[in-house]
Formats: structure tokens, sequence, C-alpha cells
């Protein structure tokens, strides 16, 4: 049996910090990614065991006592726990942790990817009636050149020298009832039972590349800034054949010049010209579901509304369609370009109503019922929306 002090190339008194430093230069020569010769896999064995037995405390007591890391003189003629299988007692402690559930076996490198969210920004009118877009993603893809191995193309991953394909090494700690074993992930192979010495160039051994694609999406009619659509299996690539994650759209709803938001409702402001809200007339409005006649009644003050139904934004998952309203805010416009004829009919006109340039008369401020205050509430109603 090879010394380990000799393996790692250290002192018997050596320190922890010693035994890991000599370990580490010793595995970045011999590594099968970096060295691919039978020799030196088989030094790297060495290496590694050497190193497993050292690194740990009792391990290493009970070697520098016994000369093996095994104990076999302090278990008499049991023979020990055997050579790098274990045997003797240690198929009575196999089969105390398998029956305790503590033999796992290998760990699989199949994985699930993860979900991705990408923002996309929607004008009102797309979020009123809903649409299609066609958007750029940039996520993880299966590498082309490995299909997802991870391995270079014509080679495959090798079972562990270390752990023998188990994924898992068993050393002994001290505990009150003696010397007992415990299962460990394998520091060689990370537990998975295999090791990649050839990983894919193109990839790096991750089997996944990143990649910029296009997707079709459909908006719905209705969303909101924050709504989230999911794109089922077109997030990150899984890896090793595991499966993709979803897609996640977050619409962000931007502002109309012309219209508000609020609810499933639509508002807009439209200026009538005073003799028309006097007189009453009907005006043509251009609204999203294109130009819509709307009846102006006689004495129209400002801050009437006039609502048209079924022309607002479209309900959020609804089957039948449905939408809300479009409410017409009304504001009564006063001529401030009036010339000389124009400035004497209204003079006229005021004195047939019995109405003094320079007097008004006092309303209650009470609820706001003000024109001013009307568009100032609404103003602010939307200001942040």
């Amino acid at each position: 049996m090879s010394d380990h002090y000799q393996t790692l190339g250290v002192s018997r008194d050596a320190s922890a910090e010693e035994i890991k430093r000599a370990y580490r230069k010793k595995a970045r020569k011999l590594h099968p990614d970096v060295n691919p010769s039978p020799e030196a896999a088989e030094e790297f064995k060495r290496v590694a065991h050497a190193n497993d037995v050292l690194s740990d405390p009792e391990k290493r007591r009970i070697y520098d006592a016994t000369g093996d890391e095994n104990g076999q003189s302090g278990f008499g003629g049991a023979g020990g726990f055997g050579g790098a299988g274990f045997g003797g007692f240690g198929d009575i402690f196999d089969a105390f942790f398998q029956g305790a559930g503590g033999q796992q076996g290998p760990k699989s490198r199949t994985r699930q990817g993860q979900d991705a969210l990408i923002t996309e920004a929607v004008s009102l009118q797309e979020a009123v009636f809903g649409t299609d877009k066609r958007i750029t993603v940039d996520t993880a893809v299966v590498c082309p050149e490995c299909s997802g191995s991870c391995c270079q193309p014509g080679t495959e991953p090798t079972q562990c020298g270390i752990c023998g394909g188990a994924g898992q090494v068993r050393q002994p700690i001290r505990s009150p009832l003696g010397t007992v074993m415990t299962v460990a992930p394998c520091h060689a192979c990370d537990g998975f039972g295999t090791v990649i010495e050839h990983p894919c160039q193109e990839c790096y051994g991750q089997g996944r590349v990143r990649d910029k694609r296009q997707l079709n999406v459909k908006i719905p009619a209705g969303v909101r800034t924050g709504t989230r659509i999911r794109l089922t299996g077109q997030g990150e690539a899984g890896t090793a054949g595991g499966p993709n994650g979803d897609l996640y759209v977050e619409t962000r709803v931007q502002n109309d010049p012309t219209f508000r938001r609020d609810g499933d409702d639509l508002h807009m402001v439209v200026r009538v010209p005073m003799v028309a809200a006097s007189l009453g007339t009907t005006l043509k409005v251009d609204t999203f579901d294109g130009p819509q006649d709307i009846g102006v009644d006689p004495g129209t003050q400002s801050g009437q509304t006039i609502k048209m139904s079924g022309l607002g934004a479209g309900r959020l998952n609804s089957r039948d369609g449905a939408r809300g309203n479009l409410v017409v805010h009304l504001e009564v416009s006063t001529p401030t370009d009036l010339d000389d004829r124009q400035r004497q009919l209204l003079e006229e006109l005021a004195e047939l109503r019995g109405e003094q340039r320079h007097t008004g008369t006092a309303i209650s401020t009470a609820g706001e019922r003000g024109a001013s205050g009307f568009f100032s509430r609404l103003r602010d109603r939307f200001a942040d929306s």
C-alpha cells in the first residue's frame, strides 16, 4: 500500500492547509480534463484517495496509528473495512444506511430549466383590443453541438474512479457509540457518479448556450401594466434532457395622448364651442373604433359627460368579448378672439337676457361641482395611470 503522505508530497506533520494545497496542485496537473493519459488517471485516483484520508481528521488519526485508513489493527480479526469497497463490518453499516434511507445513489444531471421574464411595451389601443406581437427573447437553449449531453460528440461520461459510480463515499466518524460510517457526496464527481473527461467545446460542458430567437405572442384584450402572459416551455432550456422552463411576458401599457383608462372604461375630453353648447349640436369624435357621432344637448355645461357603451377596453379573459364604456367629458370652450361684430352680437344677447357684464353669481363649492374642480379631479385621477 502506498504512503499517502508521499503520494501528496507532504511531511507526516503537515498541516491541513498544506495537505489541501498539495492536493490542489497535483489535481490540477492530473485531472482527466487536462491530462488524458491513463497513467495520469491512475495517479489522480491515488492522489484523490490520499487527500480523502488525510483531509479527514478521524481518518488521518486512524491512518497514523495503524498505517491503514481502515484501522485493521484496531478492529482485530474482522478484517477491518477492507479496501475502497469497505467490506467486512462495512457490509453491516452499508445495510444499516441503505435501510435508513442514507444511500440515495448518484445525483442526476437532468435539471429543469428556469423560468424567464421579459417586458413588452404595448400601446393603449393594443391593450384595448388585443394584438399579436413578434418578440425577441434571449435565453439558454440546448447546445446544438452536443445536443445537451455536455460531452464532446463521440464521447460520453465515464464512471467515477473514486466512488465507482455511486456518487457517494463513506467515511468513519467518532460518536458516543463508537466509530460509525457516514455517507457524503463524492468530491471527485460532485455526486454524479460519472466524470465528463471530454467536455463539449461549444458549450464548455454546460449542455446549453445563449441564443436570441423570435416568438409570436398573443396579447389578449384588456391587459394592464404588470399583466403576465405565460408561454409554456419557452423559458431557459433544461440540462441533460431536462424540460424547459416557462417564459413570462409582462406587459407595460404606454400612455395615450387622447385617452385615459380607468378599469375597463376609457375617458376623453372633448371641447364644445360656446354657441354649440348653448344651442345643442351633433359632434363627430375620433375613437379607437373610428369616428363616432355624439349628441350635445342645448345648454350643455362644462363637466357634463356622455357615456358611449361598449367602446371602452376589453375585459381581460372575457369569453363573450365584453368591453367597458367610453366616457366623453365635455368642456365648453369660450372664444378669446372675438371681432367687433361678434362682440356686438354677444353684448346684444347679454342685454336681451338681462345679464350685466361685471356681475357674477356665486355657486356652492361643496362637492366641487365647478368645471375647474371636475377637470382638476380628472387630471389627478389619471396622473399616475
